[in-house]
């Protein structure tokens, strides 16, 4: 089984942040796949069960807050004795244009939080990896209040076809590898 992890915040308040790409891509992952989720508090998350192609799938959604992601994510792959190497973690990334992806096979968190808590909890940066350009926030801008901000209206039908990407991505990863996804979606940047 692949565990796909998108990264985000739970509640309502959070509904349609910067910081909430990952819950989107997950959330229309399910939609896509007809994977029904629901709340999972032995992994401190939503999660839900079905098929991507040929693979068979788990989708998460971690319900920790953004900072204790790793907590969600040690608990799904300790539960199933999966190693990191099943997991693909969907998050926001502030130094990539709205709407752009990059897939990764490892890395650093580049500030992300909860990738970098997910690092730290796994001790290891050796899984694949999809960010999503959310833009670069406003020099006068606390990073903390602009990955909780909205989409400007002229942003909008960006950020859907990034998350459409990425979940073609996550698709590509599961069914060819990360090298293909990498291969298809690693663009030069505005491509």
């Amino acid at each position: 089984m692949k565990i796909i992890v998108g990264l985000g915040n739970p509640g309502n308040a959070y509904k349609g942040t910067r910081h909430n790409v990952g819950y989107e891509t997950v959330n229309k992952l399910a939609y896509d796949f007809n994977i029904q989720m629901k709340q999972n508090r032995r992994f401190r998350a939503e999660t839900g069960e079905g098929r991507i192609g040929r693979a068979s799938v788990m989708l998460v959604k971690p319900t920790t807050y953004m900072n204790l992601s790793g907590e969600s994510v040690r608990a799904v792959l300790d539960f199933y004795k999966l190693p990191s190497s099943e997991i693909i973690v969907v998050y926001d990334d502030v130094s990539l244009p709205v709407g752009d992806i990059r897939v990764r096979e490892r890395g650093s968190s580049n500030g992300q939080k909860g990738m970098q808590n997910i690092i730290s909890i796994l001790n290891t940066d050796e899984f694949p990896r999809i960010r999503i350009g959310i833009g670069s926030k406003p020099p006068s801008w606390k990073l903390s209040d602009y990955v909780l901000s909205r989409f400007l209206k002229e942003e909008f039908d960006d950020m859907i076809k990034g998350i459409t990407k990425a979940g073609d991505a996550a698709g590509i990863i599961l069914d060819e590898g990360t090298v293909t996804a990498m291969n298809t979606f690693n663009k030069k940047l505005g491509g």
